[in-house]
């Protein structure tokens, strides 16, 4: 029938229970939220900004030799 064929290694086992269950260990400290902070809003953040800053200041499409690619 559908049997496996080789034994499955017990260190992988114990690796996919732990990520299984890992929300159950997990404690708010201030590495954790510190990391979740920079995470979720910093970053995200810096990127917005560089974006907004950037919008509209290149074009690089449809260039020809010898135009400028900088807009503004």
């Amino acid at each position: 029938m559908a049997h496996l064929n080789v034994k499955p290694d017990p260190a992988f086992l114990k690796l996919a229970a732990m990520q299984k269950s890992r929300h159950l260990y997990f404690r708010w400290t201030p590495q954790t939220a510190r990391f979740t902070f920079l995470m979720v809003a910093v970053i995200p953040a810096a990127v917005g900004y560089l974006a907004y800053q950037t919008d509209g200041l290149w074009d690089l499409r449809a260039k020809r030799k010898g135009d400028m690619v900088r807009e503004k």
